[in-house]
């Protein structure tokens, strides 16, 4: 969940005094990773990333007895410095069973039972069932169903045929040949979004419940394309070593003085390692003190010639860095 770090009121604002929200900066939000995914998909390893960062700020949301209420791509987003997505924009968000705000979810990730609720408080009713933090889970089923598809599902859930028969459609959509991802283990993230997406809430599975998934349970490596997009403090730099450089001492002593010195330009270096054999062998890992610094050197360091070779830099995940997990193929 997004961290608050304070709230003041700005006395200045054109329509009279406004309490402002001081939150901390994050990156990258699913939104734009499904633009950049140009309709092919995110890769299993950022899907499962995703619901497993979003599962849990939901099983401690709901926990504490509160509904966010606006769960959607837009409202995702990654944070560098902690390697997680994060949950932002609670203003539709309600203590359950003391709904403040009529008005809840955003179309295309709308629950069934808000969509009546919606259209009864429109005509001046009450509905009889009150929306609960399943809502919840059913815009994550939709945010991980458009993840794994790289489409945008607005008109498909609106559609006649989705409410007849969801089940059907998520299974089209997982065995189609335009999907890239579609593999056995898919099937474990195809159970997961089913048992997200029941019509009647009472049996839409928790928060809780679904992150003892089968699917949380295989071990994806990332994309080259993840590693571009989710920035972290590491940096891996790709294209600058040859193994002539690595049998020869006294040349790797003086490569690994040259790299740390260009890298420092950015910010403190904590730490630099060049693996001599793989996985891993010849790729320049670098951390920095903080990811703002990571950032700026992958800015400045891609593209750029070292040793007449055009250098690659992607970010790394510092949790596999710390523990000396290196993934020998991302591509």
């Amino acid at each position: 969940v997004v961290t608050l770090y304070g709230v003041f009121t700005n006395h200045y604002s054109a329509n009279g005094p406004s309490r402002c929200l001081l939150l901390e900066l994050l990156d990258i939000s699913v939104s734009e990773l499904l633009l950049h995914s140009s309709n092919q998909g995110c890769s299993m390893w950022m899907i499962q990333h995703c619901a497993r960062d979003v599962l849990e700020a939901l099983a401690f949301l709901h926990h504490k007895g509160y509904v966010h209420a606006d769960l959607k791509p837009r409202n995702i987003l990654w944070s560098a410095e902690e390697e997680c997505f994060k949950l932002i924009d609670f203003g539709l968000s309600f203590k359950e069973g003391n709904q403040d705000v009529k008005y809840i979810q955003t179309d295309g990730y709308r629950a069934p039972e808000a969509e009546l609720q919606n259209c009864l408080a429109q005509a001046g009713l009450q509905s009889e069932t009150e929306c609960t933090s399943a809502v919840d889970l059913w815009s994550l089923g939709i945010v991980l169903l458009e993840m794994f598809s790289g489409m945008k599902l607005k008109h498909t859930v609106q559609s006649q045929e989705w409410k007849t028969n969801s089940p059907a459609i998520i299974d089209r959509i997982f065995a189609s040949e335009g999907v890239v991802n579609s593999a056995i283990p898919a099937y474990h993230l195809r159970d997961l979004i089913k048992s997200m997406l029941h019509c009647d809430q009472g049996k839409r599975t928790s928060a809780e419940k679904a992150l003892c998934s089968p699917f949380f349970s295989i071990p994806f490596a990332p994309h080259i394309e993840d590693l571009v997009m989710l920035p972290t403090p590491v940096l891996r730099l790709l294209n600058v070593l040859s193994d002539a450089s690595l049998q020869c001492e006294e040349e790797y002593e003086d490569i690994l003085e040259d790299i740390r010195e260009e890298c420092q330009k950015y910010g403190p270096v904590v730490s630099l390692l060049i693996p001599k054999e793989n996985p891993g062998k010849g790729q320049v890992f670098v951390e920095y003190a903080n990811a703002g610094d990571s950032k700026a050197a992958q800015k400045m360091l891609t593209g750029k010639i070292f040793d007449g070779k055009f250098v690659v830099a992607t970010f790394y995940p510092l949790s596999a860095y710390k523990r000396g997990y290196l993934y020998q193929n991302l591509l």
